[in-house]
Formats: structure tokens, C-alpha cells, sequence
């Protein structure tokens, strides 16, 4: 379990780590764009296609940085209504339906949407570069939201096993100390 900890925690670092790349090159990129439209009167040709695909990767890997770090916003009124049973049961099918989900949307069909773009040698106008490669922030984000939703789902359904109330409130990777 302690390899699984440390292969994860890496994992984690590594998606943050390139969240927070992309969004600095995102601001810088946008800052640019207002410079040279304004102060030069010339905007830059790239720089708006560049900052669409930067905000699809940001987006996207930012939504697997959110749920692994429980920080979705999500309406939980209701939730927190129900007995500690029935919002685990109600967390059970929540984690179920977003790692299909994520499986199965953005990554089987990410990857594919990858593959076939690739094959078709598609190019974006402005950057030259093949779209195939923008489109990767799919299958990595569905693999990444994949991994959370199976850990969080592994830990209710044990909850659930044990019959433990207390595990009905999530805890933050935080305060496991990863």
C-alpha cells in the first residue's frame, strides 16, 4: 500500500505541476495578446489559439486536480439530509457514475478521438501543430478522473462494508498526510 501511496502522491504532483504550467503560459499568452492588439496595433496571429487550447487542457486537468482534492462544487442540501447509510449509498453511485464516466467518455472515447485525429493528420491554422495533441488532455484527464473516482468509490464501499458512519465524511488527501 505504501508503493500504491508514493506512485500516487508522484502522480498527483506531476498533474498539479502541469496544471499550474499551463495556466501561467495560459496568463502570459493572454497577457501578450492584449499587448500586442493594443499597445502595437498588431495583434499576434497565434496567440488566441494558443490560449483555446491551453484553456481546454486547463479545464479539463483542472477538473481531476478538483476531485481529487474534493473541491467540486456540488449541491449537497439534500445529502446532507439523509443518514449517514443513505449518503454513502447516495456516494457510492455518484463515484460509480463519474468513473464510467471518465472512463469510458473521455477516456476510451478520448483516446480514440486521438488516434483517429492523428491519423487524419489534422493541423491547427495558427500554431502548425497536429490537433491529435490538443486532444490528449481527454484520455489524461479520463484516466486521472478514473484513478480518483475508483479511490473514493473503494473507500465508501468499504465504509459501507464496515457499517462505519464516521467514513461518511470525506476526507481531504490532505489530512491523510499525502
Amino acid at each position: 500500500m505504501a508503493v500504491w501511496r508514493k506512485i500516487k502522491h508522484a502522480l498527483d504532483r506531476a498533474l498539479e505541476a502541469l496544471v499550474a504550467v499551463a495556466m501561467a503560459v495560459l496568463v502570459i499568452d493572454v497577457v501578450w495578446q492584449v499587448f500586442t492588439r493594443y499597445v502595437l496595433r498588431s495583434p499576434s496571429s497565434w496567440t488566441e489559439e494558443l490560449a483555446t487550447f491551453l484553456m481546454i487542457w486547463v479545464a479539463l486537468l483542472g477538473a481531476s486536480v478538483g476531485l481529487n482534492r474534493r473541491a467540486h462544487l456540488g449541491i449537497d442540501y439534500l445529502v446532507q439530509k439523509l443518514s449517514p447509510r443513505r449518503r454513502l449509498l447516495t456516494e457510492v453511485l455518484v463515484f460509480t457514475c463519474t468513473g464510467l464516466f471518465s472512463l469510458l467518455a473521455l477516456g476510451i472515447g478520448g483516446a480514440t478521438l486521438v488516434v483517429r485525429t492523428l491519423e487524419l493528420e489534422q493541423i491547427s491554422p495558427a500554431l502548425g501543430i497536429r490537433m491529435g495533441y490538443v486532444y490528449l488532455a481527454l484520455p489524461i484527464s479520463g484516466f486521472f478522473l478514473t484513478l480518483y473516482s475508483t479511490q473514493f468509490l473503494v473507500e465508501r464501499l468499504t465504509a459501507l462494508v464496515r457499517g462505519s458512519a464516521a467514513a461518511a465524511a470525506p476526507s481531504t488527501a490532505r489530512e491523510e498526510g499525502e
